[in-house]
């Protein structure tokens, strides 16, 4: 039988344990973009300097809001169509700019765009916020290359926008790099005793936007990815029948341009 003493006890830790539970929810409510996004802002007045021929643009969208796109070039005679790409989460374009030779040697133009905070991109950040961007960035691509030259690549963070924009415009292909089953998939899978779908902001449910997708879907994905687990490509396979899984053995979320298969399967796919 329990007196009362160790009664008293139990409701007095229960009340603590309770109270850290709902403090550190909150946390993780308020400062979740602060665990999604990890950007370097850099000065208007930067000057980026690339070992490859590129162009830098700065789109005034409204007089808060810049976006900052590099465009990595290649002859127009040459030029097979362009490569849409959308980055990880932290940084901004200087990050990610070595991998720009993985499409330019195979004679496609490769953008990046940074997201709001990003680089020299300013104006708020929200879901409807980066897919209206990514929409903006196609068409611009439109201007220059049909439909059918246009590949999106989504990398990470980057995953879920490309695979919205694949869902509601044509390109050639969609190509995703350690892509996360949806942002709700990935909260659960790190805050599990948490109840995450209410309290998250960026929902990005990329499986559902491939019900949508029309144009052929390739992944590539680590088995020892860490950040998203490799069986959230495994889940995205089975999503729509057709698409590819490049499975790259022991792989790590940021490692993969570092395995010969990686190259073999990108060049292939750039090729076709």
């Amino acid at each position: 039988m329990i007196n009362k003493k160790s009664l008293r006890k139990f409701w007095k830790w229960f009340k603590i344990i309770t109270l850290i539970y709902i403090m550190i929810g909150v946390a993780l409510y308020f400062l979740q973009d602060k665990f999604i996004f990890h950007p370097k802002k850099l000065p208007t007045d930067y000057e980026y300097k690339f070992e490859i021929p590129f162009r830098q643009i700065d789109l005034a969208v409204s007089d808060e809001k810049n976006m900052s796109i590099v465009q990595f070039t290649v002859p127009d005679s040459v030029r097979k169509g362009v490569v849409l790409y959308f980055h990880g989460n932290r940084e901004n374009i200087n990050r990610y700019a070595p991998f720009a030779k993985n499409f330019t040697r195979n004679n496609y133009e490769v953008w990046m765009m940074d997201y709001p905070g990003y680089g020299k991109s300013t104006g708020k950040r929200k879901e409807k916020i980066l897919y209206e961007d990514a929409l903006t960035f196609y068409k611009m691509a439109m201007g220059k290359v049909a439909a059918d030259s246009i590949i999106i690549y989504g990398k990470s963070l980057g995953t879920g926008i490309a695979a919205q924009l694949a869902s509601v415009r044509d390109c050639k292909k969609l190509i995703l790099e350690t892509p996360y089953y949806s942002m709700d998939a990935l909260a659960k899978h790190y805050f599990f005793i948490f109840p995450v779908v209410p309290m998250t902001k960026y929902s990005i449910p990329t499986h559902q936007y491939f019900e949508y997708i029309s144009a052929p879907i390739s992944i590539f994905h680590g088995t020892n990815d860490r950040v998203i687990p490799y069986k959230h490509a495994k889940r995205l396979t089975s999503q729509k029948n057709g698409t590819e899984l490049i499975t790259i053995e022991k792989g790590r979320h940021n490692n993969l341009n570092d395995f010969p298969l990686f190259h073999e399967k990108l060049d292939s796919l750039l090729q076709q």
